[in-house]
Order: structure tokens, then C-alpha cells, then sequence
């Protein structure tokens, strides 16, 4: 028998994790990776070291390959094309992945299809910034007038900037207070996006997988906390969330999917609101930090549902193992010794699940994540954060 060969295009952990999920169904991966020393080019056995910008590397890299698929979502949108027209399935493809990639394409696409998102639109220069921010003030541009934008000073403002390519983890994401203070989004020579400020309580996460078939299955939404603009813990499902906005936020990501042609995973990154609405925030159709709980709390990960919907297998079980799973990250710190902290947590929690990336030690980078699940919420998170704390050296007993 012979088994289909993906193509993942990036080496980072999500590279590796997806290929860690491959292999008890016997999937074979080949990498293109930019370094021979990342995350899952350390892992995977057929790695091409190149530049995922030049299209020749692409198409010979391509070759022998059944199905080519993402960790991240840089590829240049021709590039896909290009590989389509030789006949190579790309999932997800172009289409769908240009709204993941461009968030000006991204909003106008929901705004089409009526999804619910905070009132934005395409800025020239600080100046139109400041139009804009008058424009919420008055209670537009189109949207509930009053809403949504909480703590707002004079002229309207402050107003999220954002270019609308190249940002994640916060980078590329300013929040002004004047149109002074506007001018350093336009230096990248981006087109920018300005958003509302959402007067939020919380950050919520849908997670989908949808087959090229039209098959979908849903994750249960479950809650982001961010610090400094990098997501620090995931609890799944979100604790007190109304089960009508739950199976609303899911719904809504399932249509999403559908509408924009995604094939693969799907996380579709919301707000709730303080007046009690889900405003959707950023798409990204690749695994995602929001999901990689999935790995110990659900019956079949976001990685290894992935795969199978790049491959157009029937897709597992997303329901959870437990009543509460939470991840926590584990950021670099001051300590790059890691593997001497295993004894303590290993020792204190032998339930806890610890997944290292192989990446060297830097402050505030994401080296590995912890999982951790049981009945009890606060006992739940107290051992992630206790365990990342401790792999960082923030923590030290």
C-alpha cells in the first residue's frame, strides 16, 4: 500500500506537531523548511531547506508530493496559483487562504457574508485615521451607534491600526490615541486597516476542520488570554459562556469556512463584547495556538484533524476527554536550561503534558506549551501555570 505524501510548506512547531500527528496513520511528510535547524525539520525525515517566496523552489519542492498544505500563511498568493495550475492540490487553497493573509480582504469578505466584526475600513495616512476615529464617534462607519468602543477620548479615538499583511502575535498591530500618533503604520508602505477598539471581556477562540467533501466537525470555544499581545492560556471549553453563544460562535465559524472555501483547520479568533455580542477578530487556516489543547483534551487534536482533511479523510471526534483541558505556554526566559526543570514538574503533576518545540531559549519566545485537564477549573490551572511558570524560571519552587 502506499501512503500519500504531504507537502507541508514551514518548519516551525506547528509543522511539527501536524507531522507528529501523521505518523500513526502512516501519512509521509516532506518540509520545506528555511533552516535545517527548525522546530520540525529537527523531526521530519525528507526535509528541502529554500525559500518558500521563489516559485521554482515551490514547484520542485512540490514534486512527489500529494498534497501541499501550511504552517503559516506568507506564501505568496500567486505562488499558489501557479502550483494549482500545474495540477498540485493546494489546501487550503488561495482563495480561501488570501483572507487569513490580507485582513482588508478578510473584512470585506465578512462584511459580504454578514459576519459580525468591529467597524474598520482602509486608511490613506494619519489624517484619514483621525477621519475615521470621528466616524465612530458620530456612530459609524455602518454599525450600532454607542457600541463597541468603550473608553473613548475626545475625537474618537483610540482606534486599532493595523497592516494588512505580515502581523501576528501582535506585531504589526498599533493602538493610538491621536492621529499624532498614527504616522509609524504607514512606514511598512502597507495598505492599513483601522479598526474600533472593542470594549471586550474576553477573548474566544472557534476552532473547525472542514474536508474538501464539504465534511466539518467544531471544537468547543474555548477562552484566549493574551498578555502583551501573545496568547498565555487557552481553557477549553470557555468557562460561563451561554450555551446559546456558544453554538452561535461555532455555527458562525463553520459558515465562515464554508463560505470562504477553507479546507483544513479553521480558527476564526472572536471578542465578547461587554453588551454581549461575538465580534470576530483574526482567521487563521492553519493548527493554532488556540487549539493545541486538542492534543491531550480532545478526542482527535486539531493536528491530526488537519491532516486528515488536507488528505479528504473522514474527520475524527473533536469532543472532549475532559471536563476542563488547559494549555499554557511556555515562554523563554532567563533560564536556558529547560530540560533540568522536566524533574520537578514531571515529579509535582504526573498527569501534566509537556510539548517542547526544540527551539533555543529566548525571552519571551514560545519554546513548548503544557496541557493539563481534570474536573476542577482552578486546580486545572493552577498546574499550567505553576508548570510554565517553572520551565520558564519565573516560578522557582
Amino acid at each position: 500500500m502506499t501512503f500519500p505524501v504531504v507537502g507541508m510548506v514551514g518548519g516551525g512547531q506547528l509543522a511539527r506537531m501536524t507531522h507528529e500527528a501523521g505518523i500513526p496513520l502512516g501519512i509521509k511528510f516532506k518540509l520545506l523548511s528555511d533552516t535545517p535547524q527548525d522546530s520540525a525539520a529537527q523531526v521530519v525525515g525528507d526535509v528541502v531547506v529554500g525559500d518558500y517566496r521563489d516559485l521554482e523552489t515551490l514547484r520542485a519542492f512540490a514534486r512527489g508530493c500529494d498534497v501541499i498544505t501550511f504552517d503559516h500563511e506568507h506564501v505568496p498568493t500567486e505562488h499558489l496559483r501557479a502550483l494549482e495550475a500545474d495540477g498540485i492540490p493546494v489546501r487550503p487553497g488561495p482563495d480561501a487562504l488570501v483572507h487569513a493573509q490580507d485582513k482588508g480582504v478578510m473584512r470585506a469578505r465578512l462584511d459580504a457574508i454578514g459576519v459580525p466584526c468591529p467597524r474598520h475600513r482602509i486608511v490613506a495616512d494619519p489624517q484619514d485615521v483621525a477621519a475615521f476615529a470621528a466616524e465612530l464617534e458620530r456612530g459609524g462607519p455602518e454599525g450600532p451607534s454607542g457600541k463597541g468602543g468603550g473608553g473613548r477620548r475626545e475625537g474618537g479615538f483610540p482606534v486599532v491600526l493595523k497592516t494588512v499583511r505580515g502581523g501576528y502575535d501582535g506585531k504589526g498591530v498599533w493602538v493610538v490615541g491621536s492621529a499624532e500618533e498614527a504616522a509609524e503604520p504607514f512606514k511598512a508602505g502597507v495598505p492599513v486597516l483601522a479598526e474600533e477598539k472593542v470594549d471586550f471581556v474576553r477573548e474566544l477562540a472557534a476552532n473547525v476542520v472542514r474536508s474538501p467533501h464539504g465534511q466539518a466537525v467544531a471544537y468547543p470555544v474555548v477562552e484566549s488570554r493574551q498578555v502583551d499581545g501573545v496568547c498565555d492560556t487557552v481553557i477549553a471549553p470557555a468557562p460561563g459562556l451561554d450555551e446559546d453563544l456558544a453554538l452561535k460562535a461555532e455555527e458562525m465559524a463553520l459558515n465562515i469556512a464554508k463560505e470562504l472555501g477553507v479546507v483544513g483547520h479553521l480558527a476564526v479568533e472572536l471578542f465578547q463584547t461587554r453588551d454581549g455580542r461575538i465580534l470576530v477578530n483574526e482567521l487563521a487556516m492553519r493548527p493554532h495556538n488556540s487549539g493545541h489543547w486538542s492534543m491531550d483534551g480532545a478526542i482527535t487534536s486539531q493536528f491530526a484533524n488537519h491532516v486528515r482533511a488536507v488528505l479528504d479523510l473522514p474527520l475524527g471526534d473533536p469532543r472532549p476527554r475532559a471536563k476542563w483541558t488547559v494549555m499554557a505556554n511556555v515562554l523563554g526566559g532567563d533560564y536556558p536550561d529547560m530540560y533540568s526543570a522536566y524533574l520537578h514538574c514531571m515529579a509535582r503533576d504526573p498527569q501534566l503534558k509537556i510539548h517542547m518545540y526544540g527551539k533555543d531559549v529566548k525571552p519571551g519566545r514560545k519554546v513548548g506549551h503544557v496541557n493539563t485537564y481534570g474536573d476542577d477549573l482552578d486546580d486545572v490551572l493552577e498546574r499550567a501555570r505553576h508548570a510554565a511558570g517553572y520551565l520558564r524560571g519565573t516560578i522557582t519552587e
